[in-house]
């Protein structure tokens, strides 16, 4: 399952208190697995490793993604605290792993959850609502990549503001090139349509990582 770079990070085992007493991190899932704490950019898994586990986010974020024949990078996407991630059809990764800026995530061996699963009622619908969210983030995605950049990135932070239940501002843990890379866009452009959204009145750039939503009716007729 580990990498070198994977092994390499410090792992920390984090109180059961600490991860039940999260809202995010509620369910019988979050009582299974072992946590461990990976380091910015530090891999959780590769592609094409065996698919043995489940994972759930405690804290940070964590991104997937495909390196394309090019070279360019492909985000396939991006998982907040409490998302479960590593849901394989196959019996291996189609896809790596690693946390944006540091995360702690819990680690469940797959087996375990699938032998619980077959006599707790709650845990399976645990796995069917994290498979069934899994899908429409998907589908999401995909009618995403087939938009303009300014709806794309509309559509981007509406996405976050909504899985952070942020109504005002959002802190973006991912930088300008992820941002790119999961949009199917530039960096430039991705730079360009942020400038054209403040200009616009719709956002305002605190910083360039926290994003105040000025209008936020602006931002979904992006979207629709």
């Amino acid at each position: 399952m580990y990498t070198d770079a994977s092994r390499s990070v410090l792992r920390q085992t984090v109180s059961t208190p600490h991860r039940i007493g999260s809202p995010a991190m509620q369910g019988p899932l979050a009582l299974m697995g072992t946590p461990f704490q990976y380091a910015r950019n530090a891999e959780i898994y590769g592609e094409g490793d065996e698919a043995e586990y489940l994972y759930q986010v405690i804290s940070g974020t964590v991104r997937t993604y495909k390196m394309l024949e090019d070279g360019r990078r492909q985000i396939c996407g991006f998982y907040l605290p409490g998302d479960i991630f590593g849901f394989e059809a196959g019996e291996t990764h189609s896809s790596s792993a690693d946390a944006v800026n540091g995360a702690q995530v819990l680690i469940i061996k797959r087996s375990a959850v699938m032998l619980r699963a077959e006599r707790e009622k709650d845990l399976t619908q645990q796995l069917w609502d994290a498979t069934t969210r899994e899908l429409q983030r998907f589908r999401n995605h995909m009618l995403l990549l087939i938009k303009t950049a300014e709806e794309r990135l509309a559509g981007f932070l509406l996405d976050i503001a909504r899985r952070t239940a942020s109504t005002t501002s959002i802190e973006l843990a991912m930088s300008r090139q992820d941002i790119a890379d999961y949009l199917g866009l530039t960096i430039e452009t991705v730079s360009r349509t942020f400038t054209q959204l403040e200009q616009s009145g719709a956002i305002a750039l605190a910083t360039s990582r926290r994003i105040e939503l000025r209008n936020r009716a602006a931002l979904n007729r992006l979207n629709a």
